[in-house]
């Protein structure tokens, strides 16, 4: 019996770049205020590691088409970040390097995710 290629998720160059992303976001979240972690910081921190736990979820899913739902809420919520992103600066939450570190972050995940998704059409096309 022949072995299968396989690549564990913890491999997978996107997940390893959302799990990069929050562990930079989460350095940034622990030093925000209180009001601050209240107001804008749940929902900056809430939709950054939404990225990583959908591209985790959908990667444990069997079909194909639940696969990329999933991928489709990973970049919704990548998106939605990019939001916060833009909101954490221009409220002076940020300081304009971070901002810079995370635009850079995300839009190389957000990249790197369309062509995952892009792979995962094809594959099914060829199938």
């Amino acid at each position: 019996m022949q072995e299968k290629n396989y690549v564990a998720l913890k491999d997978l160059i996107i997940y390893r770049l959302s799990i990069d992303l929050c562990n930079y976001c989460w350095d940034i979240y622990i030093s925000f205020d209180w009001d601050t972690k209240k107001i804008e910081g749940h929902q900056f921190i809430r939709s950054i590691d939404s990225i990583g736990a959908n591209i985790a979820e959908g990667y444990g899913r069997f079909h194909f088409l639940d696969r990329i739902k999933f991928y489709y809420n990973a970049r919704g919520s990548l998106l939605e970040s990019k939001h916060w992103v833009l909101l954490l600066k221009n409220r002076n939450k940020i300081s304009v390097d971070d901002f810079d570190i995370l635009i850079s972050k995300l839009n190389k995940l957000n990249y790197q995710l369309n062509l995952y998704i892009a792979s995962c059409h094809e594959t099914r096309d060829n199938i």
